[in-house]
């Protein structure tokens, strides 16, 4: 599992090619330019965990990057719930069976999202990112993603998040983030 800012492959790379070639790693990361400067693959449209995938030289699978802390603390089910949230996973065929298992463990139903190349659609941004929805309607949402339009909506989330933190003082409460995700990305 790998969860660090962007900016921080680069020093990790030299330690995870060290595993087995056939290891599979699980990116929770999302890029987020004010965090972890600009980098140039993903500002000119490559996929965030292909670029991952690239800097490791590993077999990658995005999972879990669109879903909140809060969600994977309290917001697990049991199969078949109804209500049970989904998780979008990326990847090639084995890393997305790894993937898939792993986030079904964890009390979300896991959603195939594709390649590697189509985890754009689960990234900030992007109607499936922070939105908190079940397998019937997560398909909609990664199907409408708009690729031009996920960094100006994430960085506009970025701004609302500063200006209502402000000083620090104030913590907004833990559904803040899906309700304003929803209202910019969907």
């Amino acid at each position: 599992m790998l969860s660090v800012p962007l900016s921080r492959i680069p020093q990790l790379a030299p330690l995870i090619r060290e595993l087995p070639q056939e290891t599979v790693v699980v990116d929770t990361s999302n890029y987020y330019p004010q965090r972890d400067g600009v980098i140039e693959g993903i500002e000119a449209g490559q996929a965030e965990s292909l670029w991952v995938s690239e800097q490791l030289g590993r077999r990658v699978v995005k999972a879990w990057n669109m879903i909140g802390s809060h969600a994977l603390s309290d917001k697990g089910l049991p199969a078949g719930d109804p209500d049970r949230l989904a998780v979008a996973v990326a990847g090639d065929e084995r890393g997305r069976r790894v993937g898939m298992a792993l986030v079904e463990d964890t009390g979300f139903d896991g959603f195939d999202a594709g390649s590697l190349e189509e985890s754009w659609r689960q990234q900030p941004g992007t109607p499936a990112y922070g939105t908190e929805l079940t397998s019937a309607q997560l398909p909609d949402a990664l199907a409408t993603a708009d690729a031009a339009r996920a960094p100006k909506r994430r960085d506009l989330s970025v701004a609302a998040i500063a200006e209502r933190v402000g000083d620090g003082t104030t913590n907004p409460d833990s559904d803040y983030g899906t309700r304003l995700s929803r209202a910019l990305f969907m």
